[in-house]
């Protein structure tokens, strides 16, 4: 077992802290469209949102995990395998033959955690898998490489189960995902099952990658939403559902960052800002104006490689921070003084008492 000092120890708690909130973050959003806007637009929202990831992450994982050489089957099997497993989803792979690999996502679910379960259509998890796993034969460019789904979680069956097939004759779009329920997968043997590059993944860039793979699917969220429905309503969308996650999780993250959850000041809050954005790997400073505090981030890692970032983007993000104030001292307020996707080098929350109300 690796030996962390201290210091890492709590730069492994603050990385936690950050992959719960955004992991959380994601499935919040998701549900906030289905109990707002209808299973419908959260189908199409969640197909862009795996299209999207796909279209960014599939290929260059191929190659990061080392698998481009291993029949198309397999090699995307057990992507779906390395890369859920190393961003923290408890996930088998089975392999079959070189034309037949299976992965299956166990209970609990990663991307639907706890009780969102029970809020999620079974549209909606098809068109999660229309969005990536019936894509993959075409971004590979084998026309032969299907997905066969045999069970879907939300269906109530024992997991999201299915195998990546490659067949004798090219796939119409329609084929490149079928679902047959009923077809049970071979059992789990973890001893046969492939385990990232030791030398290339280390310890300390496993952790990191739970932390980016939670950070990457808000990225991505927040920006379909901008795209699907329009600035106004995306901001509303993704600033209700940080505004609830904020103040879901904000308990948890601060106990695991260490911090004295009994003070309440908004120096206390700022601490809470600043440990978050250090474990997100963006500088940060504080200052005091009077009796409030300025919270100076001079980075965004979250949308980092991003241009032109829709106002949408930030008004939902900073929903988290609104959200986790409001657990904190509900009688604090969060002003947004400088923004860097206006232009501005840096962001700038100042943090203060809620003005007294003249009786």
């Amino acid at each position: 077992m690796e030996n962390l000092t201290s210091a890492d120890q709590k730069i492994q708690r603050a990385h936690v802290a950050v992959a719960d909130l955004y992991h959380a973050y994601t499935p919040g959003l998701l549900m906030t469209i289905i109990a707002r806007r209808g299973t419908r637009a959260a189908e199409n929202f969640w197909f862009h949102v795996f299209r999207r990831q796909h279209l960014d992450m599939f290929l260059p994982g191929l190659e990061k995990l080392g698998l481009t050489e291993l029949p198309d089957a397999v090699a995307a099997a057990q992507y779906h395998y390395l890369s859920n497993k190393i961003g923290g989803a408890p996930v088998e792979y089975m392999y079959e033959s070189d034309a037949k690999a299976w992965v299956r996502f166990t209970p609990p679910r990663w991307i639907y955690d706890g009780t969102a379960l029970t809020a999620i259509p079974s549209e909606v998890s098809r068109a999660l898998l229309r969005g990536w796993y019936g894509h993959n034969g075409e971004a590979m460019g084998n026309p032969r490489l299907g997905f066969v789904c045999t069970a879907q979680t939300m269906d109530a069956q024992s997991g999201l189960s299915g195998y990546f097939k490659e067949y004798g004759h090219d796939l119409a779009p329609d084929e490149r995902l079928i679902f047959s329920p009923g077809e049970e997968p071979p059992l789990f043997d973890p001893a046969a099952a492939p385990e990232p590059p030791a030398q290339e993944w280390p310890d300390a860039r496993l952790r990191k990658a739970k932390r980016n793979y939670a950070m990457n699917f808000t990225k991505t969220s927040l920006s379909v939403a901008s795209a699907l429905f329009g600035p106004a309503e995306a901001a509303y969308l993704g600033n209700v559902a940080g505004q609830l996650i904020g103040m879901q999780y904000y308990l948890q993250t601060a106990q695991a960052l260490g911090m004295d959850t009994n003070d309440s000041s908004p120096a206390a809050f700022a601490t809470y800002l600043c440990a978050m954005a250090r474990a997100q790997d963006d500088p940060v400073e504080v200052n005091y104006d009077g009796d409030a505090v300025l919270v100076r981030q001079r980075a965004w890692r979250l949308m980092r490689g991003q241009t032109n970032i829709p106002d949408a983007v930030f008004d939902g993000w900073n929903g988290i921070w609104q959200g986790s104030l409001l657990a904190h001292n509900r009688f604090l307020v969060l002003e947004v003084l400088n923004r860097m996707d206006y232009g501005d080098d840096f962001f700038c929350w100042r943090i203060r008492k809620r003005a007294t109300p003249q009786k």
